[in-house]
């Protein structure tokens, strides 16, 4: 069930029987010369769904904008900074928590955005209950990165090894080709590719990691790859919803 493709009575019918959403969150960023700009948004938002199909639970429009900004430095890379998402989250929660949601699962597809996500939960904590909104002791946020699934992060490693690496990876373009065949990239990508450097400024991430990747080979992913994380991904999170959901 997706909440913009459903009308307030639906959401007010659906609260009667669960106070659970999901929220697909990821970033719009470079990914090497093989990987779409989309590439954090579109496998959050597709495993989302795929977790909301399987098990009934509303969700909800993807944050498509995360934190970024050592990516910048590359051409087509949108960004906000940590104090402007915090309140990005804070506003969308806010608002879903004064119709009676209570418990928020974010499915993030952005490494850069899980510390500010933190930062924002404990914001949204203290800001409700200045508020003084119903049920704010309630209110519960969690933070579920598809990439570091159990499943998907052993399937990576069966597949991929060392040349996984850890942005531009052949898993997340992998997954991204399974969602939209008709748009994989080709391109040349040099044997030589930099990994381990520190991340600071933008201008030095691109100095380090010249063509985009961190230690990474995507010309390994394959559609069929993508199936299998997807796969896995949706029952990993499934379950962990279900579980964050029957908490106390």
């Amino acid at each position: 069930m997706l909440l913009h493709l459903s009308t307030w009575q639906e959401i007010e019918t659906y609260l009667q029987t669960s106070k659970g959403i999901i929220l697909p969150i990821g970033s719009t960023e470079q990914h090497g010369p093989t990987g779409l700009i989309g590439t954090d948004a579109i496998c959050a938002e597709a495993i989302a769904r795929g977790v909301g199909e399987s098990i009934q639970a509303i969700v909800a429009p993807t944050i498509n904008v995360g934190m970024a900004l050592h990516h910048t430095a590359f051409p087509g890379t949108i960004s906000l900074r940590p104090s402007t998402m915090i309140q990005v989250v804070r506003d969308y929660v806010t608002c879903l928590a004064k119709a009676g949601f209570t418990k928020f699962y974010f499915i993030n597809g952005h490494g850069g955005n899980i510390a500010t996500l933190k930062a924002a939960f404990s914001e949204i904590y203290a800001h409700l209950e200045d508020l003084h909104i119903p049920n704010a002791q309630k209110v519960q946020c969690q933070v579920a990165n598809w990439f570091m699934c159990n499943s998907v992060y052993k399937l990576a490693k069966e597949l991929y090894g060392d040349q996984e690496g850890s942005h531009a990876t052949p898993s997340e373009v992998a997954l991204t080709q399974y969602v939209y065949p008709e748009v994989i990239k080709q391109a040349p990508l040099s044997p030589e590719v930099a990994s381990g450097h520190r991340i600071y400024s933008a201008a030095d991430f691109r100095s380090h990691y010249s063509d985009g990747r961190m230690g990474s080979n995507p010309a390994l992913a394959t559609p069929e790859h993508g199936q299998q994380f997807y796969e896995l991904a949706v029952k990993e999170l499934s379950n962990g919803y279900l579980e964050f959901l029957n908490q106390d």
